[in-house]
């Protein structure tokens, strides 16, 4: 029943755009991706010309450069990575968001934080990570549960402290 449903939704459909590769960009077609970065609280790049973003992905990393495909990708705990025209790197830790593509060269990213990886203490991690374990031992599954997810984030902070 539900397949002949989206046959049916599939036929009626005719002209919804079809995903394709990225195409080369026209002499008139900026080749800089317009990056916009928001926290709750703040932003810290709004339609901002770089080079490529890297997207720590709950698929995997990502690499986003301009005439990329649009897509939606939510955002793990890990490190993002910014890469200007001129080639200089900015890069930040982020515990998790949502970064969409859309055409014309946008790529906006909604995090919940982000922090630069200098503003991390790698013992502070270690004994944080610590702590966290043994509350992932607890019988109580909420305890558990809330653990586990600390774990998450801390261990991928562990890689990208200093």
């Amino acid at each position: 029943m539900f397949r002949q449903a989206v046959r049916q939704v599939a036929k009626q459909s005719s002209s919804v755009v079809r995903r394709s590769y990225a195409t080369e960009s026209s002499s008139t077609a900026s080749d800089a991706l317009k990056l916009s970065l928001a926290l709750p609280h703040q932003t810290l790049y709004s339609e901002a010309e770089v080079q490529q973003v890297n997207l720590p992905s709950v698929n995997g990393d990502l690499g986003i450069l301009a005439n990329h495909i649009p897509i939606v990708e939510q955002l793990r705990p890990g490190l993002l990575e910014i890469i200007s025209k001129g080639g200089e790197t900015d890069q930040y830790f982020v515990s998790g968001g949502i970064a969409t593509v859309q055409p014309g060269n946008k790529l906006t990213i909604s995090a919940i934080e982000a922090f630069k990886p200098d503003q991390f203490d790698a013992q502070a991690v270690k004994n944080l990570i610590a702590d966290a374990q043994k509350r992932a031992a607890s019988s109580d599954e909420v305890v558990v549960a809330e653990a586990n997810i600390e774990l998450e984030v801390l261990e991928a902070l562990q890689g990208v402290a200093k």
